[in-house]
């Protein structure tokens, strides 16, 4: 009888103690976003450090410290705090650099990012595919990983294109807030800017095949909506959005339509949500519930397959409440667990949809590996402007080559001259 009295006391003791761990609090839903972000790397799309580096220090490392860096949303205590487990630095240079000095000016911000990850070896690892993300993650170090942000950094060259391939540039903004000679930004919707090509010119879809070849993301953030459309038909690999919200929870032209959202599904590609909050809200404050909502609305509409973070820290003036720097993400991993999301979903949205779209990406470049480079060049009346040569195209006027062409056709016809006089002495 006696046995029997202490089985039920254990039955309900059993009882009582699986009701309180299914009576949630707040800081379950933390403990569960830390645990699942112990197992599954948070990779962030865009974070413009290394902006910040060179608009604070013009680049010199050597005098700053990221352990101690204080005016920024990313030093390494954040980092630390934040659990990042892989990170895409933009490798960013304004607009005004466009047709001047714009390939130099990437080449040291891909330089900066590179020294950074040698500075603190013990804090990042540098990254150039989807095993390397697992790697550094398994070694509990940050994947550091280059995106160029702007086609207008390449200077319209498939050469400069491959070299930045070459030098760890994974992913390429086609634009930033400017067109290239080749293809029209988000400005073009909302009529501040007109379309100079509809979208792609023949020389962008070159870019897109190329970049497939070469097995780099292709990232649709600050493109034009006739751009993302083309771009989906065209590209043979999955497409990424670094740093863009939902344009339905906030009808901002940096953000993605719906139907764009259903056809990212469709390709198997991301759109990795953006933290700034003109962005989340279309105004200037915002909290962290608002931009959970954009994870929430991008589920609904095309899965939770194709989300992702793309916080855009360091390269915004305003972040949400509770959004604050790179520290606090983890909160938001606790909100979407809060609203129901599953673990499974959850590990998708931190890095499992980016480490497949990556790894399908690299697939596709492995697939055409026996395709040539394209060294077709973009049209030369496409770039002509005082700033460029023309070293290799046939001659035209205004340049340094069509200079020797003038020489060449002057001599010409004085030794045509010399003959004719010749002949009628």
């Amino acid at each position: 009888m006696l046995h029997k009295v202490n089985l039920a006391s254990c039955l309900v003791l059993w009882i009582t103690s699986c009701a309180i761990t299914l009576a949630v609090d707040p800081n379950d839903y933390m403990a569960r976003a830390l645990q699942l972000m112990s197992e599954t790397p948070l990779i962030d799309g865009h974070n413009d450090l290394p902006w910040q580096l060179r608009s604070q220090f013009n680049n010199q490392l050597n005098k700053v410290d990221l352990n101690t860096l204080a005016n920024t949303h990313t030093n390494i205590p954040k980092i630390k705090d934040g659990r990042l487990g892989a990170q895409f630095w933009a490798a960013y240079v304004p607009c005004d650099t466009q047709y001047k000095d714009a390939v130099r000016q990437t080449l040291e911000q891909i330089d900066v990012i590179h020294r950074m990850c040698q500075k603190y070896p013990e804090i990042f690892m540098f990254a150039s595919s989807s095993q390397d993300i697992l790697k550094a993650f398994n070694m509990n170090k940050t994947a550091s990983l280059i995106g160029v942000e702007g086609g207008h950094s390449l200077d319209s060259s498939l050469g400069t294109l491959r070299t930045m391939y070459q030098l760890g540039v994974r992913y390429l903004t086609l634009t930033h807030s400017c067109n290239t000679p080749w293809v029209d930004n988000w400005l073009v919707d909302t009529g501040s800017e007109p379309s100079e090509h509809n979208g792609l010119s023949s020389f962008g879809k070159q870019v897109i095949a190329e970049m497939n070849r070469l097995g780099m993301l292709i990232d649709l953030a600050h493109v034009s909506e006739e751009v993302m459309n083309q771009v989906l038909t065209l590209s043979k690999a999955p497409v990424i959005f670094s740093h863009s919200s939902a344009y339905a929870v906030c009808p901002h032209k940096r953000n993605v339509p719906d139907d764009v959202l259903r056809r990212v599904n469709e390709t198997k590609g991301i759109v990795m949500v953006n933290f700034y909050n003109d962005y989340v809200t279309c105004s200037n404050t915002a909290k962290l519930s608002d931009v959970a909502d954009h994870f929430d609305h991008i589920k609904k509409v095309a899965g939770a397959d194709i989300i992702g973070f793309g916080g855009d820290y360091d390269g915004v003036p305003r972040v949400p409440e509770g959004l604050e720097d790179v520290s606090k993400v983890p909160n938001l991993v606790a909100e979407l667990l809060r609203r129901g999301w599953t673990d499974e979903e959850v590990k998708a949205a931190l890095g499992n949809n980016l480490l497949r779209v990556m790894s399908e990406v690299e697939k596709v470049r492995d697939s055409m590996s026996n395709e040539i480079p394209d060294d077709v060049p973009i049209p030369n009346e496409d770039v002509q402007n005082p700033c460029r040569t023309s070293f290799g195209y046939p001659s035209t006027t205004g340049s340094n080559g069509s200079a020797h062409s003038l020489s060449t056709l002057a001599l010409l016809i004085t030794l045509v001259l010399q003959a004719w006089i010749t002949s009628t002495v």
